[in-house]
């Protein structure tokens, strides 16, 4: 059966049943065995001299591996292969988790705070009612590249393989990627990697949104935010959803106590922010991943 195809039926599967708790409160989550197979080469391998080339062999075994086990998925015919691929996409879960952070507002501050904890890494605990809905919009479309755009993408481009393999490396950047003291020579591998996998899906996104909105004539304003973010790829997305909406986005914001002095992204755009701005990021995310469907079907048929 075409890859196209089974790309078609996994993203209309997701879409439909997203992650049943019935099935993962039972079994590990994919993602959550992906987890365990990074934590455990950190342990192993974050230690002592040459940690950046110990990193580079944590990535390599990742790549390996996930290649391996996606390839072994592929034995046992389309059927699994689309359902391991549906639950690797995270479109309609993305949705209700960007959607309760709006719904905790409608209820109370606190609320949609706490909701938003659930999606972001940055502090929560002071935030107001725009700075909630901020953080969920950017979540919303970093998530929208990372979580479906780019694994689809890699699907087409490499099969179960390939998408396996896309969501092992995302899996270890978001665990050991970051610039401390850890992992910053530890992590290297995978940042680089990931930053690399998701610079083609992260454009792509940005440009169905910005099509989407009528806004391709305000690319070059795009490119020019994008490339202020400190991100090499999620900030085409939030550039795009920021000019999308008609509001800034990014700007400072506290991690771990500090301000960080962070660059706005469409700093002319529309500051105060409600729950209905969250609503119509969803929309778009809807909007985004019926054309990306679209344009699967398109190369199915050609």
């Amino acid at each position: 059966m075409d890859t196209p195809l089974l790309l078609i039926l996994a993203l209309l599967l997701d879409a439909a049943l997203g992650e049943p708790k019935w099935l993962w409160v039972r079994l590990p989550h994919p993602a959550v065995l992906m987890g365990r197979a990074v934590g455990a080469l950190d342990a192993r391998l974050n230690t002592g001299p040459h940690r950046k080339w110990r990193g580079v062999a944590a990535v390599a075994v990742l790549v390996l591996g996930g290649g391996a086990v996606g390839a072994v998925l592929n034995l046992f015919g389309p059927v699994i292969v689309t359902i391991a691929a549906a639950t690797l996409l995270a479109q309609r879960s993305l949705v209700q988790h960007v959607s309760a952070v709006a719904d905790g507002l409608r209820m109370s501050q606190e609320q949609g705070r706490r909701n938003v904890a659930m999606i972001v890494s940055r502090d929560t605990r002071d935030m107001d009612t725009s700075a909630t809905a901020r953080a969920a919009i950017e979540s919303a479309a970093e998530n929208l590249s990372d979580g479906v755009i780019a694994p689809a993408f890699w699907f087409l481009i490499g099969g179960l393989p390939g998408l396996v393999i896309y969501k092992a490396v995302n899996t270890a950047d978001s665990m050991i990627g970051y610039r401390t003291e850890k992992y910053r020579a530890f992590g290297w591998a995978a940042a680089r990697l990931d930053d690399v996998l998701n610079w083609i899906p992260a454009r792509l996104t940005a440009l169905l949104i910005a099509a989407l909105s009528g806004g391709l004539h305000q690319w070059s304003a795009i490119t020019a935010d994008a490339r202020r973010h400190r991100s090499p790829n999620a900030g085409w997305p939030e550039a795009a959803m920021a000019r999308a909406l008609n509001i800034a986005l990014a700007g400072p914001r506290s991690y771990d106590g500090a301000i960080q002095p962070l660059a706005w992204v469409n700093a002319g755009g529309r500051v105060p922010l409600k729950p209905a701005d969250i609503d119509a990021a969803c929309a778009i995310l809807w909007k985004t991943w019926g054309a990306f469907l679209g344009l699967t079907a398109l190369v199915f048929l050609l």
